[in-house]
This record gives C-alpha cells, structure tokens and sequence, in this order.
C-alpha cells in the first residue's frame, strides 16, 4: 500500500434507485474505497456493476443514501456539486458534455481555469493568458492552438473531446474522474486523446480515477485496477501485481461475458 496522503475516502456508500419496486438492488452497496495522492486508479465491470454511480456520487451528481465521502480532508458528502467543482472534475463520454458550444474555445479555457472561483472568464483573456492557453493546446497535437478565437461548435467530436480533457486539467483538481472519456471516438482519436491524458495526469501529477471497458487499456494504463460487481469492489490490485494481468486472466477469473468488455482497442 502506498504511504501518500489521501485523496479520495468513501466510506459505507450505498445508493438504491426505485427502492419501492421488489426487483430493486443497490447500486452501491456500502463501498469503502481509499485513493491515494498520485495514484492513477482504473475502475472495471460490467454494465451495472455500479462503476457510473460511484464517480456520480464523487462529483455530487447524485446523493448517496448512506456513507461519507472526503476528497483532501474535506467532507463532501452533502456539498453540491458546484461547490466541490475546485476539488474534482470530470471528463464524460458524451464529447459534447464537457464544453459550452456557444463560446470559443479560449472563453471555454478562461472558465475552466477559474473552475469553482467567482471571476469572470473574459477578464482573463489576456494576450499573456492567451500564450498560455496556445502552449496548453499545442500539446493535444491536434492544431486548436491556432483557433483560439473559434466557435466549439465547429470542432470535432474528438477535438471537443480533447478540449474537455484540457479543461478538467488546467484548474489542478484534487482528483480528476474519467468517464470512458475515450470510448465514443474513432481509434486513432482515442488514441491521441488517451496520449494526452496519460502526459496531463503526468505533468500536473493528477490523482486519477478511470472507467473503461477497454480490457487492454485497464491493465496498460496507471498503477492500480479494481473491479466492481454489483455494487461492490470485488478486486483491487496495484503496482507489481497489476503489471502482471493479462486481459486473458482476468476473463478467466472473472467469467467476464458482456459485450462491452473489450479484450481490444
């Protein structure tokens, strides 16, 4: 086990939508799970293993029933959600849910920088600032550098899906929570999308959270994995021993039969 500080603590979380109907189970039920600061943790399991309901209670998306939940230190378990905005951020599957489609993509750069603060984007748009956000952008390897003063609405979905992942990232959150924030677009994008992940969350040493159903990418990517079955974690490796999985193994272990457990890119 790692000696870092905390990040994430969840504790007894339990969460059961529709409870009157007979055939209800818990979609978390009572998680402990403890993040530490620095690790990069990829979450599995299959389609209503409660993987989307854990990094919605995280974010404050929904209320758990049950349990406390801390992000460094804080208890976040009642804070809405636009309030632990400076602690946590998300990059979702959706391309189009991170961005306002509206503004250019410095507007969009200008807010998600002041993430959880109350000044007003345009007065960060700055010819200083605007270097910044061209030096930001340049690393996506995807030319918005020299779009600054273009509408969102005209970028791609996997260029959009780039400047999502920016924005999570500028504002140096305490944890960073990935949605299969690669699983919507074409390979080669996904590729490069999961390329500047992997140098984001290793230049600003982000503590990082990832739901995929990328077999290959669980056990290729970060230092430590865990699987959720039922509302619960019923596996958790690290380092060395994580290293050591194959996607055969772990189907093995597992029985894994779901479709969207991908053994491949």
């Amino acid at each position: 086990m790692s000696n870092a500080p905390l990040t994430l603590v969840c504790q007894g979380l339990t969460k059961t939508f529709n409870k009157d109907l007979p055939e209800s189970r818990p979609a978390l039920n009572k998680v402990d799970l403890s993040i530490a600061k620095g690790d990069f943790v990829v979450l599995i399991g299959g389609n209503g293993a409660g993987k989307s309901t854990l990094l919605n209670a995280i974010a404050g998306a929904i209320q758990p029933d049950q349990g406390a939940l801390q992000i460094s230190g804080q208890n976040i378990t009642h804070l809405a959600p636009h309030k632990r905005a400076s602690l946590v951020t998300r990059v979702f599957q959706d391309p189009m849910a991170g961005t306002a489609a509206a503004m250019t993509i410095e507007e969009n750069l200008a807010i998600a920088e002041r993430r959880g603060r109350s000044h007003r984007a345009r007065r960060l748009l700055t010819d200083g600032r605007r270097t910044v956000y061209r030096e930001w952008l340049k690393e996506l390897e995807l030319g918005l550098e020299n779009r600054l003063d273009t509408s969102v609405a005209l970028l791609s979905g996997g260029q959009r899906q780039a400047l999502s992942l920016l924005m999570a990232v500028v504002s140096q959150p305490a944890l960073l929570l990935l949605d299969e924030h690669t699983a919507a677009l074409d390979p080669r994008t996904a590729d490069r999308v999961m390329g500047a992940t992997l140098r984001a969350v290793s230049e600003r040493s982000l503590t990082t959270l990832m739901v995929t159903h990328n077999m290959s990418q669980a056990i290729a990517t970060g230092n430590r994995l865990i699987m959720m079955d039922a509302g619960r974690i019923v596996f958790d490796v690290r380092d060395a021993e994580k290293a050591s999985l194959t996607t055969e193994s772990l189907v093995e272990r597992f029985q894994i039969d779901n479709d969207r457990m991908l053994l491949k890119h």
